[in-house]
């Protein structure tokens, strides 16, 4: 138990993220003008890298979804159709068994 304890304690740990010192005011790179536009284009650019990868993702998500939905509303179908071929087949057997009023269905 306590093993188990402290594997989950370092997964946890190992998934925290580390402080970020992108905007550390005393960072000695980050003094000049250049540097700070270089630094938040470069930031610019993983963020709109990374906002493609998630609408990305996200489009996939949306067609497995419409599949889903697809095959859930062919199961719904063929369900119904499998009761009403039963349902038929039942009233063919009483009419052939001489029960009249099934004749009808």
């Amino acid at each position: 138990m306590r093993v188990n304890l402290f594997a989950c304690a370092a997964i946890v740990a190992a998934m925290m993220p580390a402080a970020a010192m992108a905007d550390d005011p005393r960072d000695p790179k980050m003094r000049s003008a250049a540097a700070r536009s270089h630094d938040h284009e470069t930031i610019r650019q993983l963020n709109l890298q990374q906002l493609a990868m998630v609408r990305h993702r996200d489009a996939q998500y949306a067609e497995g979804w419409r599949t889903t939905r697809a095959t859930a509303d062919y199961a719904r179908s063929r369900a119904q159709y499998d009761q009403e071929m039963a349902a038929w087949r039942h009233a063919v057997a009483e009419c052939r068994q001489g029960n009249t009023s099934a004749c009808a269905h």
